[in-house]
This record gives structure tokens, sequence and C-alpha cells, in this order.
């Protein structure tokens, strides 16, 4: 199986360069937030275990978030050639747990896919996305470059984790969208 994380600062291009890998290389994309999402609107036991912590305005634990990814793996395995982990792991216990979960299911992580953008081509280009997405969010520069911040002191540890096993790739994140994915696919090429 070919399982990657895909790794970017907020507006790297993460979400458009997924859905092109998704397509080329049948992959299943697992964004974290989504299943979140999903798990509370269908009101599962996750979803309803997940509540709990949110309505407090608390992080979910990381326990609940691995249960989510296990039910996902269990869902595709053998109907999709792999998956992209999107938004997690976030940390290195995380990061662990993800390879432990994978390890037990027969399977590990191929590849970390980080895309390198500088912190002023994340901020343009969230600017010009808060145009028209409407996200309060996107327009303001002091909260874009606290977010990119948080990202880099989030995946540092995560970075340094794979590079021991020397499945960490970095990609240059600026230029074309067909630009950047190329580097993605001539790395993946690589790998399978």
């Amino acid at each position: 199986m070919l399982n990657l994380i895909l790794f970017g600062p907020p507006g790297s291009g993460k979400g458009t360069q997924a859905q092109h890998l998704v397509e080329q290389y049948q992959l299943l994309h697992i964004s974290t937030g989504d299943l979140l999402r999903s798990e509370l609107k269908n009101e599962t036991p996750l979803g309803l275990e997940a509540k709990k912590f949110i309505d407090k305005g608390e992080l979910v634990p990381d326990e609940v978030v691995i249960g989510m990814i296990s039910q996902q793996l269990d869902l595709n395995i053998g109907k999709v050639k792999g998956f992209i982990f999107d938004g997690f792991p976030r940390t290195k216990a995380q990061a662990e747990a993800l390879d432990k979960l994978l390890d037990f299911k027969g399977t590990a992580i191929t590849q970390v896919l980080a895309l390198d953008v500088s912190e002023d081509e994340v901020v343009e280009r969230i600017v010009n996305r808060g145009k028209t997405s409407g996200r309060s969010d996107d327009n303001n520069k002091e909260i874009i470059k606290n977010r990119f911040n948080i990202y880099l002191k989030e995946t540092t540890a995560v970075a340094e984790h794979y590079k021991e096993f020397d499945k960490f790739t970095l990609i240059p994140g600026e230029g074309t969208i067909e630009e950047v994915l190329g580097s993605l696919q001539d790395v993946i090429n690589h790998l399978i």
C-alpha cells in the first residue's frame, strides 16, 4: 500500500494536491477534520465521545481520533491502493500511534511529503482566498501568520520522527499547481 502523509501550512495547497493524487494513484484522502465532522453529524459512538470534549472546549483525545482513522482503514483496505493522511499526525505521540495502528493493519507510512511554502507566500495565498471564502480569519494577516507559526511548531517533531526512518521529503510548494504536482509525482513514482 502507498500511505502518504501530506504536510504543509495553511494555504500551501494540500487540499488541491491531495485531490490530484487521490485520482492518479487511487488513494483515499483521510482528513481528520472531515472525519470528525462526519462522526459528529452522524452521531456515531466515536462522534458522541468527541462531542463531550468539544462541548467543553477541549481537544479531542488522540485515541478517539485514532479510532476514527482505524474505522476508515477497516472500511477501505482492499478497496483503494493506499491513503493520504491530511491534518494528522500533528505530534510525535500521534505519529507513533498512527505507526502502531498501521503496523497492526499490516501496513506502514510510505513517505511524508511536506510542501515547503514561505510565510509571505502563505499570507498572500490566504488573503486572496479570503476574498471569496467568507472566512474572517482568511483576511487577517496576523491570524494567518499565527496559524503558520503554530503549524511549524506542531509539525517539527513529526518531521523529525519520520526523518529518523528516512520517510520525509520536502517538496517545493511554490509555483503553479502543475509544477508542485509534478514534484510530488516524481517522488511518489520512485516509491511505487
